[in-house]
């Protein structure tokens, strides 16, 4: 921090905090991930938004110390037998934390993808109208159970043992369990098929190459295993109908081989059991685009989609069952609830019209609760876990945001705005972690960290008002007031996707010609169909990759060199270099340190309390084994490749003995998107979530791709990054590309070449194509709220 921005730190901080230690949280000593032991004081009852760029240690501040060592003394004031069932955490790594209070965490991470979670299970609106229709449904069916498509029913017979004329006597008695899952789909709400061409060529045989699914190789056992059933060299289309029936149907079967217990089980069974059963975000990219291609989802015949069975929806208030109202949008819905008068469940009606109210109060009306979880945005999961902290009668607590303004359209901005301010209003602490400038405008304390990202972060810049912000000379606040500009003339499109008939969720049976060759923003209020638009009818087609918003999965093991596959030649060529196996240079395989396994460090199960950590001694971290390190490419090992950031490594592998064009190629994208900074070996854990998305950015524009869909790839950038993302994206386009791009951000929508705006509302309201051209005529319009908010931004720019 340079002399000026201290004084000014200083200045602000004398200024915003109260004296009593009682009325801040105290922050001392704080060196998590890449903290600099850094100390900050932040007042209570205010709203703090922590600024920087991505990377800068923004979240290492907030979420893994604050946050994190508040959880961990809460989980302390339970008993020692309620704390071995709770995850244990390690203390961060700081020196004092004074005036902590409950943090209630509301991040950005998705709710996950379990075909069982909707809106209505995950925020406990569907357990409210279950008790409802139990006691006001009419024909009555059974307790709330009988509501719900996670609870099968089930009936049966057991034995009793009674009391009778002072002897135990055993009766068998009947029973019935009374669930409203729908047997057929097992309360899933769909069905699935198999599209058998794409399961096998039945010109091959399967010694031929046959089976299409990933995995099966006919070299290994499952080779074997197979030519004990099937006849291995005849083609498939020659098949009995047994054997048809054997190759795709067969129940689990033990079958010995060669001397070993093996089983073999039909092709649809397996699929369904090892890949269907798995949440779509964690299938490896071939596995997705497998399932993508061979297995077709619909509607289940039984229920209608509805997850419910029959008896379930028998029972009805008003006309209207149970799966009738999940299937409403949220506004009608609470409207609907709000006619039901029963003086005895009058505080139970009262709640449920305050929980659906919170919805609409949030931006999320639009929504129904049967809508499933997995198919929420980043910020529609994170506004849908803030509905159980509106109402909440809790004060004095610290209300944690990660980017609340994600998948926000600048209309919705305001609102959010007005809920965080609701919660502070009530006396909570609230910590914000945000970019945007509207949102950061409303803050009573600022903290800007950095200066910059990764090893070149991790310092507190300035600490103040949003005034004194503007005014520090920091990267943030010479950057909080960029606008954009429109640019002076734009591409003409080579060509088009054509769109017809699109009505997938709330579409309205739009019919739009994308064009190509060009730089296209798709527009519109969260809710709008943009995602329905362009995921439903433009991703899934040949030529076109796509980058959503899913989270990158993988272990602790797994670092930015294993993720984007650079590892493969780099170990290849130390290998051929030395001469010796590439299986030496991993350290997940032969060239572990036997001590630690590769981890690099040591994990000690203390129990009850947090799994201790320490670097282990014997490979002081650098997880090979020391033999391996005798081995160099270009003089260096592998630990101090790894060890690089991805610039220096983009340096190294360019010339001389080091030189390996496919890992510079890779490189060259990481550098592109801005992360340039990030080590090869750091594990994927410790990124921030917009280094993340610039991750999966890069990784996809390495494949050659005709068209590149970006969902609002500005999540999680700095101000000042935006810029060099606009510069990635002119560059693809100029290659002969065609880029579209979901997006709220205006310096993104000011730059494209063409704009369609999707609305003109949210829900119900929206569906349809609001406005389809240039950013400049979208201005010169006026007609939808995207041009209205595009220009403003574009007027203070100019």
């Amino acid at each position: 921090m340079t002399d000026a921005h201290a004084a000014a730190a200083g200045a602000a901080s004398s200024e915003r905090h109260p004296a009593d230690r009682h009325d801040r949280i105290s922050v001392r000593g704080a060196r998590e991930h890449n903290l600099k032991d850094i100390s900050v004081d932040l007042p209570k009852r205010r709203l703090t938004v922590f600024t920087g760029v991505s990377g800068s240690g923004k979240s290492s501040l907030v979420f893994s110390t604050i946050a994190a060592e508040s959880q961990r003394l809460i989980n302390e004031t339970y008993s020692a037998f309620v704390q071995g069932f709770m995850p244990s955490q390690a203390r961060p790594d700081v020196d004092v934390l004074e005036g902590l209070t409950t943090a209630i965490l509301v991040d950005q991470e998705r709710m996950g993808a379990n075909p069982r979670s909707t809106v209505g299970t995950a925020t406990d609106v569907n357990a409210m109208l279950r008790i409802v229709f139990s006691r006001l449904g009419r024909p009555r069916i059974g307790s709330p159970n009988a509501f719900s498509f996670n609870v099968a029913s089930i009936s049966g017979a057991g034995a009793v043992t009674l009391e009778k004329g002072g002897k135990k006597v055993k009766e068998r008695r009947s029973f019935e369990i009374l669930g409203g899952m729908c047997a057929t789909c097992e309360g899933r709400g769909s069905v699935s098929d198999f599209d058998l061409d794409e399961l096998y060529d039945a010109e091959l045989t399967l010694s031929g190459g046959a089976l299409k699914v990933p995995g099966y190789s006919m070299d290994g056992w499952y080779g074997r295993l197979f030519s004990a059933l099937l006849p291995m060299d005849t083609p498939i289309r020659e098949f009995t109908a047994q054997q048809m029936d054997d190759l795709l149907h067969k129940e689990p079967t033990k079958i010995k081989v060669e001397g070993t217990n093996l089983t073999y089980e039909g092709l649809i069974p397996r699929i369904q059991k090892s890949i269907l059963s798995k949440d779509r975000e964690a299938m490896q990219p071939h596995i997705r685009a497998f399932v993508d291609r061979a297995i077709v989802f619909h509607a289940c015949p039984d229920c209608g989609g509805t997850r419910l069975n029959e008896t379930a929806r028998s029972s009805r208030i008003d006309g209207r069952s149970i799966a009738d109202v999940c299937a409403m949008q949220i506004t009608d819905l609470a409207e609907w609830v709000r006619g039901i008068e029963d003086p005895g469940m009058a505080p139970l009606i009262d709640k449920l019209v305050d929980t659906l109210d919170s919805f609409v109060q949030i931006g999320l009306g639009y929504l129904s609760l049967d809508r499933p979880t997995g198919t929420l945005s980043g910020g529609e999961s994170q506004r849908t876990k803030m509905i159980r902290h509106l109402g909440s009668a809790i004060t004095d607590a610290t209300y944690v945001f990660d980017e609340p303004s994600i998948g926000l359209h600048p209309h919705d901005i305001q609102r959010m705005n007005q809920l965080l301010l609701r919660l502070r209003d009530k006396g909570n602490t609230v910590l914000v972690v945000e970019h945007k400038p509207e949102m950061i405008a409303i803050a009573d304390h600022v903290v800007d960290l950095g200066p910059r990202a990764g090893a070149d972060g991790g310092e507190i810049c300035f600490e103040g008002t949003v005034e004194g912000l503007r005014a520090s000379g920091t990267l943030t606040g010479r950057h909080l007031d960029d606008r954009a500009r429109l640019k002076d003339s734009v591409r003409s499109a080579t060509g088009t996707i054509e769109v017809r008939g699109a009505d997938l969720h709330n579409l309205r049976d739009v019919d739009v010609d994308v064009p190509l060759g060009v730089l296209c923003a798709v527009t519109g209020v969260a809710g709008s169909g943009k995602s329905s638009l362009i995921h439903g009818y433009v991703s899934k087609r040949e030529g076109v990759v796509a980058v959503d918003q899913g989270a990158i999965k993988g272990s602790r093991r797994s670092n930015p060199a294993t993720y984007t596959g650079l590892l493969d030649p780099v170990r290849t060529a130390f290998a051929k270099a030395n001469g010796v196996k590439p299986a030496l240079f991993s350290a997940n395989s032969e060239g572990a340190c036997p001590e630690c396994a590769g981890a690099g460090i040591i994990y000690t199960d203390l129990g009850m309390m947090a799994t201790m950590e320490s670097v282990c001694q014997v490979c002081e971290g650098k997880r090979f084994d020391a033999a391996v390190l005798d081995y160099t490419l270009g003089g260096k090992n592998i630990a101090e490749v790894l060890d690089l950031s991805m610039a220096e490594a983009l340096e190294f592998f360019s010339g001389g003995d080091s030189r390996i064009p496919k890992a510079v190629k890779i490189l060259e994208r990481l550098v592109d998107v801005g992360i340039g900074y990030i080590k090869l070996g750091q594990a994927l854990s410790t990124l921030s979530g917009g280094e993340r998305q610039r991750l999966k950015l890069a990784i996809h524009m390495i494949e050659d791709a005709d068209v590149y869909v970006l969902d609002e790839p500005t999540t999680g950038l700095h101000l000042a990054d935006v810029e060099q993302l606009l510069g990635v994206l002119d560059r693809l386009v100029d290659a002969g590309k065609s880029v579209i791009v979901i997006e709220h951000h205006q310096a993104v929508m000011a730059h494209a070449d063409w704009i369609i705006d999707i609305g003109p509302g949210a829900g119900q309201q929206g569906g349809t194509i609001a406005f389809a051209g240039t950013p400049h005529d979208l201005i010169a319009a006026g007609s939808t709220l995207t041009g209205q908010h595009l220009a403003e931004y574009t007027a203070a720019g100019s």
